[in-house]
């Protein structure tokens, strides 16, 4: 029971940041879009959800069972992500469905290390605004801490494998170098996420 209550948190975690992605094709501004992206995470946070770039974060704070639990929420993720994808491509919005086939295209087309390093930066930045929620004192900090951090990554064009699984999804772009692409983005974030807490438990554990 309690890991399909993790699986259905998961696929609400890819729902809501499908919806991000949603709004971010159908903004005509760059910088109006990566703010809106952030909808996305602020539901995530607010009610509790499973989002594998956020809780990956964690993984050295937690017992080895915590990572099996991070690749449920990944799959979860990925069944929310597609889900929202396919309902996309049956709507109106065909405008935000061929932008969507126009962002997987770039990043597609890039190299394998850039999308790692660009994922690296990215989950960086999540963990910094998941942190920020999680620990800023200050109403306004925690809620600006996870604004900045997301609408700076999306502005950037900075790489999170769950948005892609979205982009991909809703580009109708799926195979397997969009696959192999997705697993290259979900070891960047992975790493990326890990560099701030891990270099803060060593750090402390020889203070």
């Amino acid at each position: 029971m309690k890991h399909l209550v993790t699986f259905v948190y998961a696929v609400l975690a890819g729902i809501a940041i499908s919806i991000g992605g949603i709004a971010n094709l159908c903004s005509d501004s760059k910088a109006v879009g990566a703010a809106l992206f952030s909808v996305g995470l602020f539901a995530v946070c607010t009610l509790g959800l499973n989002l594998f770039t956020g809780k990956v974060c964690y993984v050295f704070d937690n017992p080895p069972r915590y990572t099996a639990n991070c690749l449920l929420i990944w799959l979860g993720n990925l069944a929310g992500t597609v889900l929202m994808g396919g309902a996309l491509r049956l709507t109106r919005l065909s405008a935000a469905v061929e932008k969507a086939a126009s962002l997987s295209e770039t990043k597609l087309g890039d190299s394998p290390l850039s999308v790692f390093i660009l994922a690296v930066f990215c989950n960086i930045l999540i963990y910094l605004a998941v942190e920020s929620y999680r620990s800023n004192p200050h109403q306004l900090g925690k809620y600006l801490g996870l604004f900045l951090g997301v609408a700076v990554f999306v502005f950037a064009g900075m790489e999170h494998c769950v948005a892609n699984m979205f982009y991909f999804s809703a580009a109708g772009a799926w195979g397997g170098k969009a696959f192999g692409y997705i697993l290259i983005m979900t070891a960047g974030n992975a790493v990326g996420g890990v560099i701030f807490p891990l270099c803060k438990k060593l750090t402390s554990a020889k203070l």
